[in-house]
């Protein structure tokens, strides 16, 4: 049950188990295919280290989160903020990236009697949606305590970021937080969107490994930073 499982006793078996978001699956099926980021460098250190990647998919990311601790799992892979509370369960790869924690709301219309959020003392006395388990939730808490008033957190199990977004646009829900990034790959989709209203200030994000998992750890950011550095990614 303890056993260690780093690099070495991954190689053994040839297999990294490696866990991302549903989205990124759904997206991948979509009939006009644009490549999302985690699943080309799953790719790239497939091809580069020799390994079979073999890929679940989590909405639930505490879930997630004890899975890898478990070691059902070796590596989150999709864009995870960077905070000290955060840093208290995984050790980090180099930065996969840059974002930021977004109000999903309808587009300001006279005719439309939902309050339009355009600051965040806005939030307060507000029902905010959210992923089970999201990264969001705790920054919607800190910042019920920054404006001196309740924001109400509702968590939707089994719902993936692109359904919480539909039911935006469908009146089904009013408010939905999530990243940046997400919300960008459906702005086509959903032009009766509006994301200008910021949650968080930007933040590094990164890959998440177990802290008993150093060895993969160094692998990974070098396999990274390569990926990071090629000539398709400049």
């Amino acid at each position: 049950m303890n056993a260690k499982r780093d690099l070495p006793e991954i190689i053994k078996n040839n297999t990294l188990n490696v866990v991302s978001e549903y989205y990124t699956v759904n997206y991948q099926e979509t009939d006009d295919y644009i490549p999302d980021f985690h699943y080309e460098l799953c790719k790239f250190i497939a091809q580069h280290s020799g390994l079979t990647i073999q890929h679940f998919f989590e909405d639930d990311f505490e879930k997630a989160k004890q899975k890898l601790i478990n070691k059902e799992y070796d590596v989150i892979a999709q864009n995870i903020p960077i905070t000290i509370e955060t840093r208290k369960y995984f050790d980090f790869t180099v930065p996969t990236g840059m974002n930021k924690q977004v109000l999903v709301q309808r587009k300001e219309n006279e005719n439309d009697s939902v309050l339009f959020i355009s600051n965040q003392l806005d939030l307060a006395n507000q029902t905010i949606y959210v992923t089970k388990n999201s990264p969001a939730i705790l920054r919607l808490k800190n910042l019920s305590e920054e404006i001196a008033e309740p924001i109400h957190i509702k968590e939707m199990p089994g719902c993936t970021p692109e359904q919480l977004i539909n039911m935006v646009i469908k009146r089904e829900i009013d408010y939905f937080v999530t990243d940046l990034e997400k919300v960008l790959k459906h702005t086509g989709l959903f032009p009766g969107l509006d994301f200008n209203t910021d949650i968080s200030f930007t933040q590094l994000q990164a890959w998440a490994v177990r802290k008993t998992s150093p060895v993969l750890l160094d692998s990974l950011n070098v396999w990274i930073t390569e990926f990071l550095n090629s000539p398709s990614n400049k």
